[in-house]
């Protein structure tokens, strides 16, 4: 059974509040997880890389902005994977400061057979990258029918709360990832 995360994403903008968001740009660009479980769209623009060393992601990058899949087969405790997922920074502990703003935390939903959690905050870096320090942080973990995938965004914190087009970007291609059966 496939699934989209495009509901999902709209009934938690509806629950936080969120106002209508503006026109996305296309995303014209499909990719596919090496596992085949799962793809997603980005912009045309957008390159796609496995970030070392990180062997279980891939990560969607540009007009610096970032989003990076962690997946794993098997339902793997939701819980837990969001909370390891969310220590997947732009860098190390030692070059982060300690402690995040959270914009909200642990949401839940259901998405078919699959739940799902999402969580915001903010994270301030000790150096700057791609020329920003503060930089906005969203997972949405996704676990059931065998699948657990983490859905991470990155933006600069100025950029997101300045730029609704952003922010309905970013949505977007959360939106439009669809999980693929297994073999």
């Amino acid at each position: 059974m496939g699934g989209r995360l495009s509901g999902l994403v709209l009934l938690l903008a509806t629950a936080l509040g969120a106002a209508e968001p503006p026109p996305v740009p296309p995303l014209p660009r499909q990719h596919t997880h090496p596992s085949g479980a799962f793809s997603f769209s980005t912009p045309e623009d957008w390159t796609v890389e496995r970030p070392t060393p990180y062997s279980d992601a891939i990560q969607a990058q540009g007009g610096g902005l970032l989003v990076r899949f962690v997946f794993q087969r098997g339902d793997v405790g939701y819980d837990s994977l969001h909370v390891t997922c969310m220590l997947e920074r732009l860098a190390g502990p030692m070059e982060t400061e300690p402690g995040v703003r959270y914009e909200y935390d642990f949401v839940s939903g259901e998405l078919g057979d699959r739940r799902v959690l999402d969580s915001a905050f903010a994270v301030r870096y000790d150096q700057p990258i791609l020329g920003h320090r503060e930089w906005r942080q969203r997972n949405v973990t996704v676990v059931g029918d065998g699948q657990s995938l983490c859905a991470i965004s990155y933006a600069p914190l100025k950029v997101w709360k300045r730029s609704p087009a952003t922010r309905a970007l970013l949505d977007a291609i959360l939106a439009s990832v669809v999980f693929h059966p297994m073999p």
